[in-house]
């Protein structure tokens, strides 16, 4: 005999929680039901273990998705006030950091408790270890309660409404997977092409044995690809390059894309070097570069740009030669070989196609009865808490209807 909930979620993390109790606290008997063995993984990990639960400058623009307006609605309905407010009722400790970015200041398990809290409260029934098997569509049920019927194991549970928020690809070790893709076909929904997003680089070029060398060194550079720009910390690794710079444009990246650097943000550096040149006109390029970057840094782009030059006084260096190591230290282009791929993503770029969906409700338009929310829809944050906030914004829109 199947059990009848009200509303059944697929998924506990992030917007599956959010989604779960604003569910309950209108009355609804909501189930959650989650593959891994435990809940909120992915919010655990997150931030270092400390949670970049949102941002204080929440835009449309921070979003990428193939309809740019779609989250507009959730975003407004429920804001990156409305969960600070949540946050602060709890009394958890939390600090800005760069560009607005909010994080506890104890432990990501601060958010994930308040957010089991609510549900308990809420009388949210959750359950881990449970994969569905099986969903199909009721027909014809008496006053539409009775509109899907799934199987997990040996239990089978109907509902009227169903929500998808089962993330999407990106860190599999922490339960992403592609079920809601699959449930979004099965229903006649569209997808849009998938991607690894806010991931690093790797090369296969000349530059990854660069990489390998400045592997562990960090700094500030401006990072452009595709029109747009990000200025933050770049890192180099073993395997390419990381860091806040790097993971943002990452989701503005296509295979076969290159990337530009400006290793000296804020400074012409054809004008910098000329002027050096007159000052300093003993100097070796690579003395005059050391004043601003790192020494191994200096030695690699020397070996890159100026091989030729490396015991040749600045005096005698003529002004193009120096445009050109300029020009290059302001936009060095490389051209990355992929990413690390959704292994270590912080998010899946594309998913379920927003034309689908309204988004005031994230209701399926050609299926009543199914929500998709979060990671699994067709809407990519950037770095910096905009990610969660989706999912608080997703869940709690779907939360009122479902």
């Amino acid at each position: 005999m199947a059990v009848h909930y009200d509303v059944i979620i697929l998924g506990a993390g992030a917007s599956g929680l959010f989604c779960a109790f604003t569910a309950a606290q209108r009355g609804r008997r909501v189930l959650v039901l989650e593959r891994a063995n435990k809940v909120g993984k992915k919010i655990l990990m997150s931030g270092g273990g400390r949670c970049n639960f949102t941002n204080y400058s929440i835009e449309p623009n921070n979003f990428i998705s193939s309809n740019p307006h779609f989250c507009k609605a959730s975003l407004k309905r429920y804001s990156q006030w409305d969960f600070l407010s949540l946050v602060e009722r709890y009394d958890i400790a939390f600090e800005e950091r760069l560009y607005g970015q909010l994080f506890c200041l104890n432990s990501a398990r601060d958010i994930l408790n308040m957010l089991l809290t609510e549900c308990e409260n809420a009388g949210v029934d959750i359950r881990t270890n449970c994969q569905v098997a099986d969903v199909k569509a009721v027909e014809g049920s008496e006053d539409n309660s009775t509109r899907f019927k799934l199987s997990a194991g040996k239990q089978s549970f109907t509902c009227q409404s169903l929500v998808v928020a089962t993330g999407g690809l990106s860190i599999p070790t922490l339960g992403g997977s592609g079920d809601g893709y699959l449930l979004a076909e099965q229903f006649g929904l569209t997808l849009k092409p998938r991607q690894a997003g806010l991931v690093p680089f790797m090369f296969s070029d000349a530059m990854k044995g660069v990489c390998e060398r400045l592997s562990g060194l960090a700094l500030s550079v401006n990072v452009s690809c595709n029109e747009q720009q990000f200025h933050a910390d770049m890192l180099f690794t073993h395997r390419g390059m990381s860091g806040p710079a790097m993971l943002q444009i990452s989701n503005y990246w296509n295979p076969g894309d290159a990337l530009t650097i400006d290793f000296l943000p804020g400074e012409d550096a054809v004008d910098w070097l000329l002027q050096e040149k007159q000052q300093s006109p003993k100097s070796l390029l690579r003395s005059v570069l050391g004043q601003r970057l790192s020494k191994s840094l200096t030695l690699e782009l020397q070996a890159l740009l100026w091989a030729e030059r490396t015991q040749t006084v600045m005096a005698e260096i003529s002004d193009r030669d120096l445009r050109r190591v300029g020009e290059n230290l302001n936009a060095f282009e490389v051209k990355p070989s992929a990413t690390e791929g959704y292994r270590t993503a912080e998010v899946t770029r594309g998913g379920v196609d927003t034309d689908g969906l309204s988004s005031k409700t994230l209701e399926a338009k050609t299926q009543p009865g199914l929500y998709f929310i979060g990671e699994v829809v067709d809407v990519t944050g950037w770095l910096g808490g905009f990610n969660f906030q989706w999912a608080w914004s997703s869940g709690y829109s779907a939360g009122l209807h479902a």
